[in-house]
């Protein structure tokens, strides 16, 4: 059985609590990493960290973050060395992200999507496979341009 990590901020509560049942429906095991209550204040970094971190953790891992529109979870998650996380809206895009960049983190806005595409995103999303080749090549150049700034970042480098 496969484990989704899952996580999402204030916005994005209700719509985490959503996917969280069907994965569960599915056969997932879901490691939810919080917000465990809609608490105004809480911040996105915080759960795109937590999400991020975790499916680091564990080889091949995958995660589901949400948070108001997915943009800010998105780019903090981003942030991270090894992260490849896809704002995603539509069925396509989805499982385009797997397929072409081999994201390892889908993002959700909670307040604009359609919610009744929501299962068929995740499915789409978790159901595609990585195609390399071309693919391939370009998830490398992403990962050379990662590692060549964190090197000049550690050197104090611009």
């Amino acid at each position: 059985m496969k484990t989704i990590v899952v996580g999402a901020d204030h916005a994005g509560f209700k719509l985490k609590e959503q996917i969280k049942d069907f994965l569960e429906k599915w056969g997932y095991r879901v490691k939810d990493v919080g917000a465990y209550e809609v608490i105004p204040t809480d911040d996105y970094p915080e759960y795109a960290e937590k999400v991020a971190l975790k499916v680091l953790a564990k080889r091949g891992g995958r995660g589901i973050l949400a948070c108001g529109t997915g943009i800010g979870a998105s780019i903090a998650a981003n942030k991270i060395p090894g992260i490849r996380a896809a704002l995603v809206g539509n069925v396509k895009d989805a499982r385009l992200s797997r397929e072409h960049n081999d994201a390892n983190l889908l993002v959700l806005g909670g307040w604009e999507n359609n919610k009744d595409q929501i299962p068929k995103i995740v499915q789409a999303w978790l159901e595609g496979k990585f195609q390399g080749g071309r693919h391939r090549r370009r998830v490398n150049q992403i990962i050379r341009i990662e590692k060549k700034y964190q090197t000049q970042r550690l050197l104090g480098k611009r």
